[in-house]
């Protein structure tokens, strides 16, 4: 099994430019009712994840900032407090569950580092999970 098996390609996965606003982000967020949302640089390589407490605690830490002025400041203001890491698309699986047990998505890259789309913990529990149930409805 290879991690192209789990990948979402990029045109599925909700992103966001460097270039992004604060509002810009909110709103999107919200929309798509993510918690999280990965960034990306111009060359289209991974910058980070921003995620809704990284959003919060931009908001408390900035006394001047409303919703109404959050259009002034961009994401690369934001401090990203974690830094999930990648997976290359040629990393072997233990590399892949290793991030998945600790990031609720491993964003993948391919050997230019260019972001091509994330693996979804979710997606891996689900797929070990049914093979569980069909290896033990088999064992029967």
């Amino acid at each position: 099994m290879n991690i192209a098996f789990f990948l979402l390609p990029k045109q599925e996965v909700v992103c966001l430019s460097i270039h992004a606003t604060l509002r810009q982000t909110l709103e999107r967020m919200e929309y798509h009712r993510y918690t999280a949302v990965p960034i990306l640089r111009d060359d289209g390589t991974y910058a980070g994840t921003v995620t809704e407490g990284d959003l919060l605690w931009f908001f408390k830490n900035q006394t001047d900032l409303t919703f109404e002025t959050a259009h002034l400041h961009r994401l690369d203001e934001i401090p990203l407090r974690m830094q999930n890491a990648t997976v290359r698309i040629d990393s072997n699986m233990e590399d892949l569950i290793r991030l998945a047990k600790v990031q609720n998505f491993v964003p993948v890259v391919d050997d230019s580092d260019k972001f091509i789309g994330i693996v979804r913990r979710s997606d891996i529990i689900e797929y070990t999970a049914r093979h569980m149930l069909d290896r033990a409805a088999s064992d029967r």
